[in-house]
């Protein structure tokens, strides 16, 4: 079997794996440990996107529940994978010493650039774990 089977590969973790045995929030060890790995992926070559979910900070199906706005609810949700990709954005910088982008589908400049197709696949064409976070903007679509 060839040392590098796949050019890019695209992974999605949920908010659920980052939170270990806590309740909710990110657990220190889960992320260091979904770091590691990420990092034995790009380590042979292979270009890494990461679909980041927010299920450890927010569940806009329960607030729902609850009589939230369907639609406040989701942006909660869009907002909170955000919090985890960039708390797994940190661990992959700071901790393991790749390069990362944040790319996000809602406008929150500051802390992520804006999802665009091309600028995704560049990032990835030079060696950039691509974080992908807020979904697709988009309220009602999960």
């Amino acid at each position: 079997m060839p040392d590098k089977p796949f050019k890019r590969i695209l992974l999605k973790l949920s908010g659920e794996s980052l939170k270990g045995n806590r309740s909710h929030g990110i657990d220190p060890d889960s992320l260091d440990y979904m770091a590691e790995e990420i990092k034995s992926v790009t380590s042979k070559g292979i270009e890494l996107g990461v679909v980041v979910g927010g299920g450890n900070i927010w569940r806009g199906s329960e607030a729902e529940i609850e009589g939230m706005d369907r639609a406040s609810a989701d942006y909660a949700g869009m907002l909170a994978t955000v919090i985890s990709a960039l708390a797994l954005q940190d661990s992959l910088e700071r901790k393991h010493k790749l390069n990362t982008r944040t790319l996000s589908a809602i406008n929150i400049q500051q802390v992520a650039e804006p999802y665009i197709r091309r600028r995704a696949i560049r990032h990835l064409e030079k060696g950039r774990i691509v974080l992908f976070a807020a979904g697709t903007g988009n309220p009602f679509v999960t």
